[in-house]
């Protein structure tokens, strides 16, 4: 009997899923400074979107997943354009859109500090055409200026700042946790 039970337990564990559902990724800016990071978390109605960062000039700034996981500085242009297999237009306030990669606006506070929570409405970590870990992966844009939630093709959001790589598979996965670059701004303030 015990024999029976050691062959179910191996054949459990066996078929468990490998699938990812979550993912920590380095934000840098056009300097090659990591400047925060953003952790992404499987939802049942998409992608929960972690975001710290600092050195922001205060005030909104735009928030776009893009097609490739290629963050070179200084303009970013290599994560090609927002995240769309669908075809769709530009902007969560678009009649006819929005693109899959298109998040809402995050607010940087005045000493340029981000701590926003996003969805990334319909997106997964896990297989399938709407996964933002498809191919080779995606990045996250973190752009100078609000996007108006409607422009086309990026919201007129101004140049991208801040980018961080989404790899697919184990590709750029740190081993070890970043530190929260907001602590040292507390103890600053102290």
């Amino acid at each position: 009997m015990r024999y029976v039970l050691v062959i179910l337990l191996f054949l459990l564990v066996s078929c468990q899923s490998n699938e990812v559902t979550s993912k920590t990724i380095d934000m840098y800016n056009a300097d090659g400074d990591m400047v925060g990071t953003a952790e992404l978390l499987e939802q049942p109605d998409g992608v929960q979107v972690k975001i710290k960062l600092e050195g922001l000039e205060p005030g909104f700034h735009g928030a776009h997943v893009h097609e490739f996981p290629k963050c070179d500085a200084p303009d970013f242009e290599s994560a090609g354009n927002h995240f769309d297999p669908e075809g769709n237009e530009h902007g969560l306030m678009h009649p006819e859109g929005a693109h899959l990669g298109d998040l809402p606006n995050v607010e940087a506070d005045d000493g340029g500090l981000v701590d926003a929570e996003l969805m990334l409405a319909g997106a997964t970590l896990t297989d399938g055409k709407n996964s933002i870990l498809t191919g080779e992966g995606t990045s996250l844009i973190i752009t100078d200026g609000q996007d108006d939630g409607v422009s086309q093709p990026g919201g007129d959001s101004g140049a991208r700042i801040i980018c961080g790589e989404i790899k697919s598979g184990d590709q750029g996965e740190s081993t070890e946790s970043p530190t929260d670059p907001t602590e040292l701004n507390e103890e600053q303030e102290e």
